[in-house]
Parts: C-alpha cells; sequence; structure tokens
C-alpha cells in the first residue's frame, strides 16, 4: 500500500504511543525513547514524528484535562488508530520473516574467512 511506510523513528514513536497509553504525549514519549533507548531525541522531533503519524491515519490525538501542575496547560494525548495498528503489525511481521531467515551461523560472531 501506497504511503503505508514509515521509518525507524516513527516506528518507535508509534511504539511508544501504544506503551505510554493512556498516557502518550510528547514529553512522556520523548522521555521514555531516551530511557529505553540510546537515543536522545528533542521534543521537536518527537512531535514532529507525531504530527506526520497523524497525517497519515496511524494516530489520532484529544486534548485530556488542565492539571496545576503544568499551568493549566492541557496535555495533547495520542492513540495508535486501527490503521496504525495495521502498518505495526506489518512492519513486526516483516522483521521476524526476516529474522527467521537469517542462518544461525550469519550471526555467530565469528569471522568467516573464505578459501583461496
Amino acid at each position: 500500500m501506497k504511503g503505508t511506510n514509515i521509518g525507524e523513528f516513527e516506528e518507535l514513536v508509534l511504539l511508544m504511543v501504544g506503551v505510554l497509553y493512556p498516557e502518550a504525549y510528547g514529553v512522556s514519549i520523548k522521555n521514555e525513547i531516551a530511557l529505553r533507548s540510546s537515543r536522545k531525541p528533542t521534543l521537536s522531533a518527537v512531535h514532529a514524528v507525531l504530527q506526520r503519524l497523524q497525517q497519515k491515519g496511524f494516530l489520532k490525538s484529544e486534548f485530556g484535562e488542565t492539571t496545576k501542575a503544568r499551568g493549566g496547560k492541557r496535555k495533547k494525548l495520542f492513540q495508535i488508530t486501527a490503521q496504525g495498528s495495521k502498518v505495526l503489525e506489518e512492519v513486526r511481521s516483516m522483521r521476524n520473516e526476516l529474522w527467521d531467515q537469517i542462518p544461525k551461523v550469519a550471526l555467530s560472531g565469528f569471522s568467516y574467512q573464505r578459501p583461496l
């Protein structure tokens, strides 16, 4: 399907939205990515990806309630749509198929030298 491809960072953000449900918002996603990976994304990079994923139809958003802790500012909460769930399943399936096709010797860590 055209337009359903996602990049590695888009996939990571989409997965974090699922992991953080129902409290997936920009700062929590950024912090979770930093906690679980070696990446230190900027908030603006996360917001750009969230907007792009929403435009593709993989995410939907709504504003949460105002809180005193945030000075009355409401969080924009994100959820994965059915279309987003489908694209994640497709990516997962493709990755699993490829992993299953790698010969064990290819991942054994020894250096192979071709005979002369």
